[in-house]
Parts: C-alpha cells; structure tokens; sequence
C-alpha cells in the first residue's frame, strides 16, 4: 500500500482499514514513510477525524510498533496515569511514589513538552544523573524496588509513536483527538498496564479549551482504551491557570519535592493529585471506594512514605542520593531572578494560561523544533492563583532567566496574562468530571 494512496483516502474523508494503518505505521517505524508524508496525514486527520474502530486500529499498530511490557511477575497490580497537558502539571512526580506507597506499581513512561506544556520528562533531566531513559533491566529493577519509574520512551517502546509524536509538536497537529488519543493510549498499553486513569485537561490552558471538546477527548481515550483491553476512567479538570505556582523543568521539580515533604503545597495541585491517586487505587483494586483511596493516597503523603519511595527512585535511577533532603544543592539554577510586580492591587480574576506556557519555551525552558535543546534552569516561581489578592508593586510572580533581556522579555509576557479586578472571583471546580467506560 502506497503511503500517498493512504493519505489521499483519509484526506477525501474515508474510514481507513485497519491493514491500511497497520502498513502507514509499519512505515513510520521502518522510514519508509517520510516526514512530509507523516506531517500530511497528522493534517487530514486533524481535519476528518477518525471513527472509533479506526483510533482503536492505529492505537494498537502503534503499539505493536515494538516490544509490548509484562509486568505479570510483579506482586501488585501494575498502574499509572497519563495528563493531556498543562502549565505548572507536575503532578506525576507527586503522584507515582504516593501510588506506590498503596501497594500498586507505577511504571510510568513519560514524554517530552508538546507545545506550549511542559513535559515530565523534560522535567526529570533536570536531577543530575537521572537516567530518564534507560534499558529495560534498569527500568524494571526500578519498578520492583522503588515501586515506580518515571522514564521516557526508548527505542523499543512504541517506536512509531515517538517518531509520530515529535512531528506532531512542530506541524499544528497536536489538537487532534484521535491522534492524541493513540499517542497516549499507545504507549500505555505498550506499558503492560492493568489499568489507567487519565487527567484530560479543560480551560485557556489546556490543548482541549471547551468542556465539549475535553469531554470528547477524555470519551474518545476511555473508550479506546477499553476497546484495546486495557482498564481505563478519566477525570477533567481545570486549566485556567497554572497548576502549580512553578512552571519549567528545575523548578517544578523543586516544588514538587516541597509537596512531597510537606514543606509547601498549592492547593489545587495537591485536591488533583489525591482525586487521581484515588481513582488509580481504586481501579488497580488497592481501594474499594474513592473514598477509600483518598484516604490512602493522604496517608502515604502525609507519613513522609511517598518522599521516600520517590528518593529511592531517583537514586536507583542514578540520581544522588540525597536527592530529596539536598534538592536545592542538586537542581540547576538561572543566573537572573526578576520579580514581576502588579501594577495596581486588586485581585487576581484570571490568567492566559498558555501564554505562561509560551513565555516558559521563549526562555528556552521548551522547544520550537523536535531537535531543541531544552535549558532546565529556566522558568517561573510564585505564580500567584486565581482568586489571590495583591497589592500594588508586590509579586504576581519571579522570572529565572539567563539574561537581563530574557528576563524582562519573560517578565513583560507574564504580567500581560494576569487580570486584576476589585471584586474577588467565584472559585471554578478543580475536578470538573469523572469518566467510567458504558457498561
């Protein structure tokens, strides 16, 4: 089958055969589909969408792209979660070890900034000695012994869909749901999971900005996800602003050591960190309510075990040590810190959060081109939240940039995404839904 013979149907609007897409993937894979060839079939996708059959088709294709997990010898049941994306989502370095300290493993394969989000992969390069992708004996030995491994896709893993993926990023292709829908799926299940929980994003923040698009999206991965066998629910939740006061790489990484240790948490991180820990606990049967597993999730954060587990992790994956008792020592820092100021005081009524996302990739903490290197000392610290009250001339947040320039560059994008008002703002859901596959 003829790589432009594929795209012309899908471009003319028709329902591909699963052989078709299981030969366009092979291609991917192989090289003999170009990158022209993969940027044009992203766009009539992007632009006719897929039938379900046809996401579950090249879901699976891109699966079986190369070696597929078992995690049938462990002694618990293996799990993870997988976010659409956000600014400030550091949730996964917080969420994995406290699901480990439930008794589930987590083996967590990650991925790079997509657009204007940041990516928890990118994020752990930032430990020093971190190896964020290793081989899979390494992998392994660090599920069983730390109960969780945040890692990155290796050659072996899905192969199609790292390639797929990368293109995505730099053609306008990324909003797709059915593409996001198999690049997602594809390595979960490529993951040898017994099950999922997924955390769709919703607002000005995330790729999916309406609650009916979100709610396609989060259908669309539930269902598919069932389709191919694996166990999977999904909750929606809010993205209208920063999910953490922090959004780079080193940076987040520091404030998620400080929510693991207790020694600060944003609220809105930690209320979806636990809903996701509770849903995870409860479909890996470590919980037999949401109830139950928020319970759980609480206890394992608030005895100081998930810290643990998540140091054990680092180390075992080459990370010092002391990693978490010593973060400040060990993380790269910016050479400038500028503090952007509010102009008058008032409340915070509203933030364009994607623009945060893209003043964080013009410091250099994201990439324009798949081949970009990304700075991890880069970012923003302090982002005040909705609903938070300033006066004039104190903080709405601190720019870490490597020049004066890129500094008040940074400083002067990041005050124009913040809304200050008189009156203070009506506190939106944070956890706007949850999604269970139709019995």
């Amino acid at each position: 089958m003829l790589p432009q013979e594929i795209i012309r149907r899908k471009r003319d609007g028709k329902a591909l055969a699963p052989a078709e897409i299981a030969a366009f993937v092979g291609g991917i894979t192989s090289g003999a589909v170009s990158e022209g060839q993969i940027a044009a079939f992203g766009m009539a996708v992007f632009f006719n969408g897929m039938s379900r059959d046809e996401a579950v088709a090249l879901t699976t294709a891109m699966r079986d792209s190369g070696d597929v997990l078992d995690w049938s010898d462990l002694p618990g049941p293996a799990t993870d979660k997988h976010s659409t994306g956000g600014v400030g989502d550091n949730v996964s370095l917080m969420l994995a070890p406290i699901v480990a300290a439930c008794g589930a493993y987590v083996p967590m394969i990650s991925g790079r900034g997509l657009g204007h989000t940041g990516g928890t992969l990118d994020k752990m390069d930032s430990i020093p000695g971190y190896a964020s992708q290793p081989d899979l004996a390494l992998f392994r030995r660090t599920v069983r012994e730390a109960g969780c491994a945040i890692i990155g896709q290796t050659s072996d893993l899905a192969p199609a869909d790292k390639r797929f993926y990368s293109i995505r990023d730099v053609t306008a292709t990324v909003e797709s749901v059915p593409l996001i829908t198999a690049s997602i799926l594809s390595k979960k299940l490529a993951a040898g999971l017994g099950s999922l929980v997924l955390d769709v994003k919703i607002g000005n923040g995330a790729f999916m900005e309406s609650a009916r698009d979100a709610s396609a999206l989060a259908t669309s991965l539930v269902e598919v996800a069932n389709g191919a066998g694996l166990r999977t629910t999904a909750l929606i939740t809010g993205m209208n602003e920063p999910l953490a006061s922090a959004a780079g790489n080193a940076v987040e990484v520091r404030n998620a050591v400080d929510f693991l240790t207790g020694r600060f948490r944003d609220p809105r991180l930690e209320e979806v960190t636990l809903a996701l820990a509770a849903d995870m606990l409860l479909s890996a049967g470590r919980a037999s309510s949401q109830r139950e597993g928020l319970q759980r999730a609480r206890t394992a954060l608030e005895d100081g075990t998930a810290a643990d587990i998540f140091g054990r992790m680092v180390f075992v994956l080459g990370g010092p040590v002391d990693f978490v008792t010593n973060a400040a020592k060990y993380l790269p820092k910016a050479d400038v810190e500028l503090v952007v100021k509010a102009p008058r005081g008032g409340f915070v009524s509203a933030i364009a959060t994607r623009d945060i996302g893209l003043a964080v990739v013009a410091l250099g903490g994201g990439r324009t081109r798949p081949e970009d290197k990304v700075d991890h000392a880069v970012g923003i610290t302090g982002l005040l939240p909705v609903g938070a009250e300033v006066r004039a001339g104190e903080a709405l947040a601190r720019i870490h940039a490597r020049s004066p320039l890129a500094a008040e560059t940074a400083a002067a994008s990041v005050l124009a995404c913040y809304t200050l008002d008189e009156a203070r703002p009506v506190a939106a859901k944070v956890v706007a839904r949850r999604i269970a596959p139709r019995s």
